[in-house]
């Protein structure tokens, strides 16, 4: 079953993407967020042997400081405001970078 991304991701959006590791937080600036899910029968090719609760549900693609960066997870929080990923104990969460109001 096809889960939909309820945060919009226009191609040309800025984002702030939060990596979490344990209790240490790195924030940075991103472009081009782009997410698919990841088929099953990928899921199954790929992650032969893995157990179902560490075999990711999605690919992320994002551009920071103007590096292509791909990563696989498993989908965490699916919000309007906030989309988070799960992957090798780390969190990665986006979020869309909003102009401050003067």
């Amino acid at each position: 079953m096809k889960t939909r991304i309820k945060m919009p991701m226009p191609f040309h959006g800025n984002y702030i993407v939060s990596i979490i590791t344990g209790e240490t937080e790195d924030r940075a600036r991103c472009q081009r967020l782009f997410i698919r899910e990841l088929s099953e029968e990928t899921r199954k090719e790929h992650y032969k042997g893995v157990d179902e609760k560490d075999v990711p549900t999605h690919q992320v693609s994002f551009h920071d400081f103007g590096c292509r960066r791909i990563v696989e997870g498993k989908l965490k929080e699916n919000e309007e405001n906030i989309v988070s990923f799960e992957t090798h104990g780390k969190t990665y969460r986006f979020s869309p970078l909003l102009p401050k109001h003067q």
